[in-house]
């Protein structure tokens, strides 16, 4: 019989510097790449009862399988895309295509653990196996000096353990010839609309500061233009506390976060940059902020389910925290009648995008001015977020609520300190709120 094997795409929507796929197309003599929308997922609800996955984010990911379908046709292949459950949908693929294997990537946080274990353990039951891939970040765990239940807690322990010691892997190459036709017939599957997903087309906001489109192609476009076109990069460090307009800062996250771009792609390219350009602080910085992100989903794999829980992987809650859903709401809505915060939240509802540094003041003053359970805001973002990441967001908001690995106790911001810094003429609340006759100073 030969080789068949299903490539599951999860959070790796690209072609380069994709390991499941590349490790598929060695293995097997027929790859079937395949795409679910997960129901629960993309029809269902957080805990606190917000969309678990909003029309912002619905719409990129959308947008990514769609530009992910054209990329695989250009190769003679079709992406098989089903709604449903995946370790069903997968399960009845594999048995009906009688594949040898199921290749994907390897996810650490619950919800996506119980799905890949239940799928896996049904393969064994008719003699099909997963093969588990990395995808999602600079490291691989096996180059760490470290096994990852001893990841430094603190940030710059971790920075300083890896950073001049462990050499970041070349990304992998896309595939360069076509697929070798299946022996199978199967429904290639339509893509879903927002509408099947309960949400109603939308024009983005003309606010908005960037029009960001889901796919590897415009992510591959945004790297290329951030480094090489606009040479922005060389000032990141200055501007990457910026509020308004699309420059500012690299706009990467929301393509890392569903894989439309890998971030060691970013790394060799940001090296080559430097090699050609000249390396200063600013194209440290971005590096530094992957390593963030990395050392985010460190913390997931070392901590498991905590960071999701009020006292966070320190086990400490403040008592003073209340599930107040009024209060919430105003901070929702933008009228707390803090200007800064107002107009941050404001964006956020309007766009599904906020600063890093917006981010940051809203999580605090939601957490340490109105006590409300720093979980309600971290689901807010869940759901509402163009780029919600599942490790960054939750251990950002981990980090702010004092509940992280941090180890200054009481973090706190003084809105109108940052306003006045971040903000000196108000033109991102008069942007945001121009009912609000408004200057920090």
């Amino acid at each position: 019989m030969r080789r068949r094997a299903i490539v599951w795409f999860r959070q790796d929507l690209r072609l380069h510097d994709n390991e499941s796929l590349q490790d598929a197309l060695r293995n097997a003599y027929e790859v079937i790449p395949v795409f679910v929308f997960d129901e629960r997922v993309f029809k269902g609800q957080t805990s606190f009862g917000f969309p678990k996955t909003g029309k912002y984010r619905a719409k990129f990911i959308l947008e990514s399988v769609a530009d992910l379908r054209q990329s695989l046709r250009r190769l003679n292949c079709e992406l098989i895309v089903r709604v449903g459950k995946p370790e069903e949908v997968l399960f009845d693929l594999a048995a009906e295509c009688k594949t040898g294997w199921i290749f994907c990537n390897r996810e650490r946080t619950t919800e996506e653990v119980q799905v890949q274990d239940t799928l896996e353990q049904r393969l064994w039951s008719i003699g099909q196996e997963m093969r588990y891939n990395r995808g999602k970040m600079l490291y691989y765990t096996a180059d760490l000096p470290f096994p990852v239940q001893h990841t430094p807690d603190v940030f710059t322990q971790f920075r300083k353990e890896v950073e001049r010691i462990v050499p970041v892997r070349e990304p992998l190459t896309r595939p360069d010839k076509t697929f070798n036709p299946w022996s199978v017939e199967l429904e290639a599957g339509d893509i879903p609309t927002l509408a099947d997903f309960g949400h109603e087309e939308f024009e983005l906001d003309s606010r908005a500061a960037l029009t960001i489109k889901g796919g590897e192609t415009e992510g591959l476009k945004r790297l290329k233009y951030y480094l090489w076109e606009s040479n922005l990069i060389k000032e990141y460090k200055e501007t990457r506390n910026g509020l308004l307009g699309g420059d500012y800062s690299s706009k990467f996250s929301p393509w890392l976060a569903q894989g439309c771009l890998s971030p060691k792609m970013i790394y060799h390219e940001l090296k080559r940059y430097e090699a050609e350009r000249g390396a200063n602080e600013s194209t440290y910085w971005l590096f530094f902020e992957l390593l963030w992100r990395d050392f985010f989903r460190f913390m997931a794999k070392k901590h498991g389910s905590k960071i999701f829980q009020i006292g966070g992987t320190r086990g400490v809650a403040d008592p003073k925290w209340k599930n107040d859903q009024a209060l919430l709401n105003t901070w929702i809505e933008g009228k707390t009648g803090i200007p800064f915060v107002d107009a941050n939240m404001r964006e956020l509802k309007h766009t599904g995008f906020m600063s890093n540094r917006g981010r940051q003041n809203v999580a605090s003053y939601l957490v340490k001015d109105l006590h409300v359970n720093w979980q309600m805001g971290a689901e807010y973002f869940e759901s509402v977020l163009v780029d919600y990441d599942v490790c960054s967001n939750w251990g950002n908001w981990n980090y702010v609520a004092g509940v992280g690995s941090d180890p200054r106790e009481d973090r706190y911001f003084n809105m109108e300190t940052q306003a006045k810094r971040y903000d000196p003429n108000g033109e991102y609340v008069r942007h945001w709120l121009p009912e609000v006759a408004y200057s920090p100073v």
